[in-house]
């Protein structure tokens, strides 16, 4: 059979196994054993099965997300979120709104040491959505607003999203890093943009409220976890930024900064650590059979020939590239309509990355923040958006129609980030080149 048609079944059978329901670490090394025997013989897929096997899961690099996820947990567990979003209730809660914007950048804030969007959803529906509740804001702006902003911890560092994408492209994760920082605060301006225009369209959806006075907010800002938060990001990313660290020391210093942090204010106690040690071996686990799951279905299709083929095919194209990322995007959005947005991006990852990054020319950090977002677009697109289903489980009288109108301008919002990055791609590459090179 020819290799080129073995990588195109292997493609269309990884996507159908996954559209009916079987687990992405699973569909891919079923795929990926299958088309090696394929394309070399029984031995040969058994031997690079068990070595790649063994090698992800003995990985010093990938030690980095389960100490990522640790930090994230401690953090949630702490009410460092809560913190947050209170503090910033005092300062913008009596705007138009205003509580929709608390929420944004409390999300931002708290990705920032969490970079898990379930710990996001889980920490502002407990917290922001009750208090929206309270001031008549509209079920369609608050729960939208939550799922929105809780997809700002796949971009914002550190990010569980970006590290398995360098893992699985051999890219440096401080660089994926350092582009997300520009993208992130971009994206938010943008969300804050959506509210607004949402508010000018809709004015009931979101009553004023009383102005905080002085002394409130300086309450809240010695008890709102802003100054945590700001020391964990300085001495995790900012000794990674500087050098201090490699990304696999920061993320243990990250985790063991928040577990000293939050102790010392007692906000944490013991049995919050062990759940955070649990919750973080089972991400750990996850993780680290969908990198060697992945590594495995790589293979198979760098084998078939499939991405030279089609790298031949683009170079022959006479179109400038922007118009080929725009493409891409579009395939990605239909398939993130029906597919979980990380199994979307890596099953495609063998085909678009050598195409992107080597035929085109685009900087792998660039497509690392593009692929994030296309990440984020899945998850809160319907019907298999993931955000939009994790905010079903957590508020049970939520009408997911209600959600799925709400959700439209921040879609529109990411959208609009997506054009921008692929118009001046500097947005996200110009820190980490001036960083590190």
């Amino acid at each position: 059979m020819d290799p080129v048609l073995i990588g195109s079944i292997a493609m269309i059978v990884a996507i159908v196994l996954m559209l009916l329901g079987l687990q992405v670490s699973f569909s891919m090394l079923f795929v990926g054993v299958v088309g090696l025997m394929l394309l070399r013989s029984p031995t040969a897929a058994f031997q690079v099965v068990s070595s790649d096997l063994f090698q992800n899961f003995s990985s010093y690099g990938l030690s980095i997300a389960p100490m990522f996820a640790m930090m994230g947990f401690l953090a949630s567990f702490s009410g460092l979120g809560k913190s947050l979003f209170d503090m910033l209730d005092k300062f913008v809660g009596h705007i138009k709104g205003g509580l929709a914007l608390a929420t944004q950048i409390a999300c931002t804030g708290f990705g920032a040491i969490c970079g898990s969007i379930p710990a996001a959803i889980t920490t502002m529906t407990s917290v922001a959505y009750p208090e929206m509740q309270h001031r008549n804001y509209s079920p369609r702006l608050s729960t939208a607003t939550i799922a929105a902003g809780a997809a700002m911890a796949v971009i914002i560092p550190p990010s569980a999203a970006m590290i398995i994408f360098g893992i699985a492209t051999e890219q440096s994760i401080g660089r994926l890093f350092l582009a997300g920082i520009v993208p992130g605060v971009v994206l938010l301006l943008f969300y804050i943009c959506a509210i607004y225009i949402t508010l000018k369209r809709h004015p009931d959806y979101a009553p004023t409220a009383p102005k905080s006075t002085w002394k409130e907010r300086l309450i809240s800002v010695r008890r709102g976890g802003v100054v945590e938060v700001a020391l964990i990001f300085a001495l995790t990313l900012g000794g990674m930024f500087v050098g201090w660290f490699t990304p696999t020391e920061a993320a243990a210093v990250g985790a063991l900064s928040t577990l000293i942090i939050t102790g010392l204010e007692r906000r944490i106690v013991f049995k919050d650590i062990m759940n955070a040690l649990f919750r973080a071996t089972k991400l750990a686990a996850m993780v680290f059979l969908l990198v060697a799951s992945a590594s495995i279905f790589s293979r198979t299709i760098t084998l078939s020939g499939l991405p030279f083929l089609l790298a031949g095919f683009v170079s022959t194209l006479d179109v400038p590239p922007w118009i080929i990322v725009s493409a891409i995007v579009v395939i990605y959005f239909i398939l993130g309509l029906f597919m979980d947005e990380l199994s979307m991006v890596l099953i495609t990852i063998p085909l678009f990355f050598p195409i992107v990054c080597g035929t085109l020319g685009y900087d792998p950090a660039w497509f690392g923040i593009m692929s994030v977002l296309v990440m984020i677009l899945g998850a809160l697109s319907p019907p298999v958006g993931m955000n939009l289903f994790v905010i079903k489980a957590c508020i049970k009288d939520l009408s997911l129609t209600e959600l799925y109108i709400g959700i439209v301008p921040y879609i529109i919002a990411i959208f609009a980030l997506i054009a921008l990055l692929i118009a001046f791609p500097q947005i996200a590459t110009f820190l980490p080149n001036l960083a590190m090179g």
